[in-house]
């Protein structure tokens, strides 16, 4: 049974007993048992346990976590900290600091983004070690639209900002006029020269945050 221990447990408790899920947790435990998973088991809805839904300000999806021995934790992008920042991820802050002058931090753990309501959620909650993708079509994207789905109910506005592909596919849930929905490219070096630098998303949102009445975002992160 999951306890994600805020909100999201009564928003989702329909979906954890739908026929989609249950052979989603079925291949999810064939899977834990059988090969080496990330995140690890208990980490896989920190983004929900960290940003509960009435605290969401932002949300930043991203694709599946990373594959890599102890980088995924929950959180899209993010790395805990004593872990080199990924390529993606040492590319959102250039931006930010393009963006907004704010350097570099010397970590890559998101978690004070998370606490301050930036929702960091895969489109994926779940990954093979070393290959990319290899969770895609088990389920979790049903389950991921929900919850922009729900997002997409609130009547207190929300900036969406979707990198790439996966994350732009769920613009077409988004329909609620009072929200925000930025889109680029992604931040990865495939692709970050193609859109993503320059896009400016993080001043934009705190734009749109400040003409509503809300409270900025601090991007920076602490030491």
């Amino acid at each position: 049974m999951v306890n994600i221990g805020n909100e999201w447990d009564e928003l989702l408790a329909d979906e954890f007993k739908k026929e989609y899920y249950l052979k989603l947790r079925e291949f999810l435990k064939s899977e834990y048992n059988s090969r080496r998973i990330y995140p690890p088991m208990d980490d896989i809805f920190n983004a929900l346990r960290y940003t509960s839904y009435s605290s969401v300000r932002a949300v930043i999806l991203g694709q599946d976590p990373y594959h890599g021995a102890g980088q995924a934790h929950g959180l899209c992008f993010s790395v805990k900290k004593g872990v080199a920042p990924p390529p993606s991820l040492v590319n959102i802050f250039k931006e930010i600091n393009t963006d907004l002058g704010i350097p570099a931090p010397h970590h890559g753990e998101l978690t004070d983004w998370a606490k301050s309501g930036v929702l960091l959620l895969n489109t994926t909650l779940t990954v093979r070690e070393a290959m990319a993708n290899s969770h895609r079509g088990q389920g979790w994207e049903i389950f991921t639209d929900r919850i922009v789905e729900l997002l997409n109910e609130r009547e207190q506005p929300i900036v969406f900002l979707l990198w790439g592909g996966n994350a732009r596919s769920k613009a077409k849930l988004i329909k609620n006029p009072v929200h925000l929905v930025l889109q680029c490219a992604h931040p990865s070096p495939l692709s970050a020269y193609n859109g993503f630098f320059g896009c400016k998303h993080f001043s934009k949102a705190n734009e749109f945050l400040r003409e509503h009445g809300m409270s900025e975002i601090n991007w920076a992160i602490s030491d």
